[in-house]
């Protein structure tokens, strides 16, 4: 057993040992995602840390950031030949009908390439290039939107954040039903950080009235931000839209001009 996984196992028992104060831990989790979104990028590769330590299992959902902030009298993603997020989860969908891992695979190599290649999995042809790295036939792609049921598997599973109040990614769904959106991190945790993040996540079901705690953004905090985020800003062909605001991603010169 290697040096972090012992020390996951020692916090474990502690946990175990002092019932008032243990988070409920569970093994499992529902990870509902966007590929376009870069912060549920980000939260995607925590959690997979968190996965690599504990054995947790992940759950890898869907939800649609073009549906959810699609303005009244333009088509839904579904009504469309190819929408961007949308056609990318439709191939995640019959990735996962063949096993959770194809999926896993697909968003770690998708996500990675548009959030910090700069490279557009949205692209067709891109992405039978992005299948085919991961050992997937290029030609899955076809398949995927040709095959209409693999809209519904998405409608659903977008459906049941909506209907939990959510709006966004990442949204996680625990065993028991619960649901919180985020955590929201730029940094990505590792290691023992990443369980702590995790262990602090999973006590937050035990405050069902607690809605949200943010942390506000310094200008150090955006200068980090648009650094992070220029692959995305370079490869997306969209607009960045937040609960219907659309979210201007500054240049460097435009950020340096913040506050005078």
């Amino acid at each position: 057993m290697d040096n972090d996984r012992f020390v996951t196992s020692r916090l474990t028992d502690i946990f175990s040992s002092t019932q008032d104060s243990a988070p409920d831990i569970p093994n499992q989790i529902d990870f509902h995602l966007d590929i376009m979104c870069p912060w549920a990028y980000r939260t995607s590769l925590w959690i997979r840390q968190v996965r690599e330590l504990t054995d947790l299992t992940i759950n890898w959902k869907f939800f649609s950031l073009e549906e959810v902030n699609r303005k009244e009298g333009k088509k839904h993603p579904w009504e469309r030949s190819w929408s961007y997020g949308w056609s990318m989860m439709r191939i995640g969908v019959l990735l996962r009908r063949e096993s959770m891992d194809l999926l896993d695979k697909w968003y770690l190599r998708a996500g990675r390439a548009l959030h910090e290649e700069g490279i557009k999995p949205h692209d067709p042809e891109v992405a039978k290039t992005l299948l085919a790295e991961i050992g997937v036939d290029p030609g899955l792609l076809d398949i995927a939107i040709e095959d209409s049921s693999t809209h519904e598997d998405i409608k659903i599973e977008h459906q049941r954040v909506v209907e939990s109040g959510g709006y966004g990614v990442p949204t996680l769904f625990f065993p028991s039903g619960y649901s919180l959106f985020g955590p929201v991190i730029l940094q990505v945790p590792t290691g023992q950080g990443a369980i702590r993040l995790w262990h602090s996540i999973c006590a937050w079901q035990e405050f069902p009235y607690l809605f949200e705690i943010q942390h506000p953004k310094t200008k150090i905090d955006f200068e980090e931000i648009v650094h992070a985020f220029r692959p995305y800003v370079k490869a997306r062909d969209w607009v960045s839209i937040n609960r219907g605001e659309i979210i201007h991603i500054p240049t460097d010169e435009e950020l340096r001009n913040i506050g005078g």
